[in-house]
């Protein structure tokens, strides 16, 4: 293995270990309640926790290691289109402000 390719697997080793990083700490933080699970910013760490393992497994692929983390990706950006979605829905119309 050449240096450039040992780097790859480094960063790749890297990058995967703070993806994973980010889902505990995403899910002690909504354990201890200081994290709600309908909030936007739950469902973008977890998001990005996941895209960061799977980033890793383009290097040292691992079928069911993909396979849980494509459905966890999968379930974190339906919950950010969830949680814009209830935002949007909140959120004052410009047309109500426009009308006082």
């Amino acid at each position: 293995m050449d240096g450039s390719t040992e780097l790859g697997y480094m960063l790749a080793d890297g990058i995967g270990l703070f993806g994973a990083a980010l889902i505990v700490v995403t899910y002690f933080l909504l354990q201890t309640g200081r994290l709600d699970s309908l909030s936007l910013s739950f469902s973008v760490i977890n998001a990005l926790g996941a895209s960061g393992i799977l980033f890793s497994l383009f290097y040292e692929f691992n079928l069911s290691a993909f396979a849980i983390e494509s459905f966890w990706l999968a379930i974190s950006l339906y919950g950010i289109y969830r949680a814009l979605r209830i935002r949007n829905a909140l959120a004052p119309s410009s047309s109500n402000s426009a009308d006082q």
